[in-house]
């Protein structure tokens, strides 16, 4: 856990918002880089990019404050202020499907607008998403936040003193549900670009990214700690908000894929 890597002078450099940074340039370069092949405008998916970042940073903000109403029930200022306690810049706490949803919807509308291929263009998109969950979610580690439940197994991970996983567990060893959901943006990125280089129809691979994001979101979920369950007691089981919008991305993800490769055959025929 290392949540602060550096200061300019009285400002602290936060590890996730690098982490978050890093995942936005290497994004933009591999767009663009798509684009090209796909004979579709850089400039297009440029603009669509930062348009993607500023929507899902919203969703991810709204969708936690939802989430956490009561942080913020007395002060709602600390939803929209940027300045924390000890010279920090930037909003803590983000919701990974809230900004999923923000984005994707503000990215439909950009894109019907222009009028560029839509499935193409959901294609080139969503690789990279896939590897920005890569590179987030080590800021998460870093952080110390989206922590998981106790656990014995060998790879689990023990918290420092001065850490909120710590004030929870103590000495107890926890799931590292980051490196999980970090681990399994890399693969999903590496099976996308593999399956992009292959013959395909447009709107593939958004499909399969989610089919797959949802898939592995519904598992770890179940080892990932929350103050109480949000929803209890649904069909005997414990799940949470994020447990039903993984659910439904899995049953869109699957729709998508046989409906577009239905289209697909249409065409050719």
């Amino acid at each position: 856990m290392h949540p602060e890597l550096f200061k300019i002078g009285p400002i602290v450099v936060r590890a996730y918002g690098v982490m978050l940074f890093i995942s936005f340039i290497v994004g933009l370069f591999y767009v663009r880089y798509k684009a090209r092949q796909k004979k579709i405008s850089p400039d297009f998916v440029t603009n669509l990019s930062f348009l993607v970042i500023f929507a899902g940073i919203i969703g991810a903000r709204l969708f936690y404050v939802f989430y956490h109403w009561s942080e913020f029930s007395g002060n709602l200022l600390d939803i929209i202020n940027p300045f924390g306690g000890g010279g920090t810049i930037g909003i803590a706490g983000l919701n990974l499907y809230g900004g999923l949803i923000f984005a994707i919807g503000a990215g439909v509308i950009y894109i019907r607008i222009k009028k560029w291929p839509f499935w193409d263009t959901m294609d080139i998109f969503a690789p990279p998403i896939a590897l920005g969950t890569f590179f987030t979610r080590i800021g998460c580690f870093l952080n110390g936040c989206c922590f998981g439940k106790q656990c014995d197994l060998p790879w689990c991970v023990h918290f420092p003193e001065n850490s909120i996983p710590y004030a929870i567990f103590q000495d107890q060893a926890i799931h590292p549900t980051q490196l999980y959901m970090s681990f399994y943006g890399l693969a999903l990125f590496l099976v996308l670009h593999y399956l992009d280089r292959k013959d395909h129809f447009s709107g593939m691979l958004f499909a399969v990214f989610l089919i797959v994001e949802a898939f592995f979101r519904f598992v770890i979920e179940f080892v990932r700690y929350y103050e109480e369950a949000m929803i209890p007691d649904l069909f005997g089981m414990e799940l949470t908000y994020n447990h039903l919008v993984a659910v439904i991305l899995f049953f869109l993800g699957w729709f998508l894929l046989f409906h577009l490769k239905g289209r697909s055959k249409q065409a050719q025929s």
